[in-house]
């Protein structure tokens, strides 16, 4: 049987994955599915032996399977190169008995990177299969980290531009700096009055709106998307898991065969969700710990079976999962639902009218791989300082987050299983609140004199990403009320 994609409330199906790629969102709110998910056709043991840029092409080949071989070859070989500050792209540190996944060593020193490297050549080469003559607007919503690895991937791309959306005070200083400083004729950004979930809710308005797509295709635009919504942007985090497996096989620590948990932060749902589409292809993952912050709406639902986004949404020091409206969860619904589309419509048509939804028994059976867990300001701090203080070694404050329910994890249950816990920020962009964590409240002191305290303590290079915004000048000022986003749209367009 031949792999296509489908929406998952049932809209549209059969689309290649170029042409998933492509739209980003299905015309009907739902995201694309592959119709089954491959199974890996390399042996684990093979895999150990791979380089990374290897390894990637062998999962996604399996899923984008109208790209050439030399089409993705060329996207992977383009994306995972010097950019990165490690020949390996993202390196494995053995701390305290636990494997630290560092994700964070691309251009903009947040796991985003890893994806958002190769989607820009993905859509590129998608546009040309397609014979795609518009300009393609990726149009995005941040909570602080996949605007700029966004941007920085379609900077001065032919034929694109990029729009991005982020809550205006509701990111880190150097997650702001890194966006506002971004260069590139083809890129805007937008400071929004509202959270995450606002410009994420108003990005998804903009996709549905018919008769502003008309008006767009009229100048000759068409919208996409870099989110996670975008299986473009998913597939690719499935490599580092598959990866990671094999690193752990190849450096002696298991063997072939072994069960792994993988603990993630997790705000939008889909790093984790990459995760366990790697336990579907094959790799031996036993458990998927999905680290929540305050903001515990994914606890909760692994908890009860309901979802309800009908909560205080908390500002905490790890704003990239300061989310209440996880996108990518729907897709697992979906699959829980025995990929029964108009199950899963009912149910995101409930959280758009009534802010909540409740799964079935069998469903909530179906999701038993994955166990919740939440760490609050005050844990995420003193599981920061603890790692510090015990061996040196400086997590910033989203791996702080999945370090410690990861821990409490273990005390609750005894599972001593072999763990990988996803790093997905360096610690420099989040300066003070790791050290903050580390030495003590470092409210009101200047952000660069926190990052250079930082390098004397961590004895880690200020990575060049930060440096780079030192001194740069500010390049995008524009803000907008929520309901407006639209006509902002429109008026970067020039529409």
């Amino acid at each position: 049987m031949k792999l296509s994609y489908q929406s998952t409330r049932g809209g549209e199906n059969g689309l290649t994955a170029s042409q998933a790629i492509l739209k980003g969102l299905a015309d009907d709110g739902g995201l694309f599915m592959p119709t089954f998910i491959p199974k890996l056709d390399v042996p684990l043991e093979t895999l150990a032996s791979m380089t990374y840029q290897e390894t990637a092409y062998q999962v996604m080949k399996l899923f984008l399977n109208d790209f050439t071989e030399e089409e993705l070859r060329f996207c992977v070989n383009r994306a995972y190169d010097t950019k990165f500050d490690t020949k390996e792209i993202v390196p494995f540190v053995k701390v305290d008995g636990v494997y630290y996944l560092e994700l964070f060593h691309g251009s903009t020193i947040a796991f985003k990177d890893i994806a958002l490297s190769i989607l820009p050549y993905l859509m590129t080469t998608a546009a040309k299969k397609n014979h795609v003559e518009n300009e393609i607007v990726i149009l995005t919503a941040t909570s602080g980290d996949t605007g700029k690895a966004a941007m920085a991937g379609f900077a001065d791309v032919p034929g694109t531009r990029i729009i991005v959306f982020y809550p205006k005070g509701g990111v880190s200083r150097v997650q702001e700096l890194q966006m506002v400083t971004q260069k590139g004729d083809n890129t805007a950004v937008v400071a929004i009055h509202g959270n995450f979930d606002d410009a994420q809710t108003g990005v998804k308005k903009i996709f549905g709106d018919k008769e502003f797509a008309k008006k767009l295709a009229a100048k000759g635009f068409q919208l996409s998307s870099a989110n996670s919504i975008n299986i473009g942007r998913l597939v690719p985090q499935i490599v580092y898991y598959v990866y990671a497996y094999g690193k752990m096989v190849g450096n002696g620590e298991i063997q072939s065969g072994d069960e792994i948990n993988v603990t993630v932060p997790t705000g939008n749902f889909g790093n984790i969700l990459a995760a366990y589409f790697a336990k579907q292809m094959g790799v031996p993952i036993k458990t998927l710990i999905c680290a929540s912050n305050d903001n515990k709406v994914l606890y909760d639902f692994f908890r009860t079976g309901t979802y309800d986004r009908k909560r205080e949404f908390m500002l905490t020091s790890s704003p990239s999962m300061d989310i209440l409206i996880s996108s990518n969860l729907e897709r697992l619904i979906y699959l829980s639902a025995g990929s029964d589309a108009a199950v899963n419509k009912r149910l995101m048509d409930e959280l758009g009218r009534e802010g909540a939804y409740t799964v079935t028994d069998e469903m909530k059976e179906f999701m038993k791989d994955f166990c919740g867990g939440y760490a609050t300001e005050e844990e995420n701090a003193a599981e920061i300082r603890r790692l510090y203080e015990d061996t040196g070694y400086i997590i910033d404050t989203h791996t702080g987050v999945a370090s410690c329910v990861y821990r409490n994890y273990v005390r609750e249950t005894g599972d001593r299983t072999p763990a990988v816990i996803a790093s997905t920020a360096s610690p420099y962009k989040f300066s003070h609140s790791v050290m903050g964590a580390v030495s003590g409240n470092q409210e009101g002191r200047d952000e660069f004199a926190v990052i250079d305290e930082l390098c004397q303590i961590s004895g880690v290079a200020i990575p060049r990403a930060v440096e780079e915004i030192r001194n740069a000048q500010i390049r995008h000022k524009r803000e907008s009320s929520v309901p407006d986003m639209e006509q902002t749209v429109a008026e970067i367009l020039g529409v």
